[in-house]
């Protein structure tokens, strides 16, 4: 990369609030899972499967079930089996909602929407 590619970095880097860089680099590197975010701010006391969340959100079951995981690894959500299905929800943890709701807050800002979706495209394998 060069030296205006560095550059550009450095300035989306350090002009975003380090909590909400920290929260975009630790759990949202696709446009799936900000979605997936931006759902369960919006709806935070659901509970359901990967297929009616889905629905919901707009995308197709089984390419959310991976992201859904993942979230429920980073602490973003949470899991639990019911019969043979597993259902998400949004976590509990009182910091973790006031974080999302920053964050979702923050996005409806377009120099942050900007800057982070740089930061999930940078992130994109090729």
């Amino acid at each position: 990369m060069g030296q205006a590619g560095t550059d550009l970095t450095g300035r989306l880097v350090t002009t975003i609030d380090p909590r909400l860089l920290d929260f975009l680099e630790t759990n949202i590197d696709s446009f799936v899972k900000w979605d997936l975010i931006r759902f369960f701010h919006d709806n935070p006391h659901t509970r359901d499967t990967a297929s009616n969340i889905a629905r919901y959100a707009g995308r197709h079951g089984e390419t959310i079930r991976q992201d859904l995981d993942e979230l429920v690894e980073n602490g973003v959500l949470q899991s639990d089996k019911l019969r043979d299905m597993t259902v998400y929800a949004l976590s509990s943890d009182p910091e973790l909602r006031k974080l999302l709701k920053e964050f979702v807050e923050a996005s409806a800002n377009r120099h942050f929407r900007i800057k982070a979706i740089y930061h999930i495209i940078r992130g994109i394998p090729r």
